[in-house]
């Protein structure tokens, strides 16, 4: 069992790691929204556009092919599973989720908007900030990893032994046994 721990431990640990490549994915890969300012107000320079909705879209397709990805590699380590693996796999992913998720914030474009806007000046177009405002896209890293793992493991994972059949007195070859009286009739 402490060999199973220490495993999953390590997992979790590599996995947490492997965040922060997706976090720099993110941000590389992620659409920019486009901001500009007058002299009172921050808007949308194109009012329309999708790319918030990118921002969320990206990392979500990032963080379900990491998911794959671990799912896969956690299987061919060992191929054994064990609930300890599993909880790592889970843990592991979601920290790396979480980790890619403010690396991608830290690392992005200046979080002051209204500073940015005064700093770049008035008419200019500036990225706005990079932010996940659909926090459920963390779960998609852990939820995709261990769907990935559960399906190698059931198809392609080490079967229980089937039991043996030992053929009792019903099945034997010989006359059936006499029913026995129950203990509420008389005998005759």
């Amino acid at each position: 069992m402490k060999t199973e721990v220490r495993q999953a431990a390590v997992i979790a640990v590599a996995l947490a790691v492997c965040g922060a490549l997706l976090g720099l994915l993110w941000l590389w890969l992620a659409p920019h929204v486009p901001l500009i300012s007058d002299d009172h107000a921050v808007y949308l320079k194109d009012s329309e556009g999708e790319q918030a909705v990118g921002v969320d879209g990206m990392f979500t397709l990032l963080a379900a092919g990491f998911g794959v990805l671990s799912g896969l590699v956690v299987f061919l380590v060992r191929r054994a599973g064990g609930i300890p693996l599993v909880v790592g796999l889970a843990l592991g992913a979601l920290l790396g989720a979480v980790v890619a998720w403010r690396l991608g914030v830290w690392l992005g474009p200046e979080q002051d908007v209204a500073a940015h806007a005064r700093q770049v000046g008035k008419g200019v177009t500036f990225d706005a900030p990079l932010e996940l405002k659909a926090k459920g896209a963390l779960l998609a890293w852990p939820v995709v990893g261990l769907l990935v793992h559960l399906g190698l493991t059931a198809l392609f994972g080490p079967r229980d032994p089937e039991p043996e059949f030992v053929a009792g007195p019903e099945f034997s070859d010989g006359p059936a046994p006499a029913p026995h009286p129950s203990h509420g009739e008389s005998q005759k």
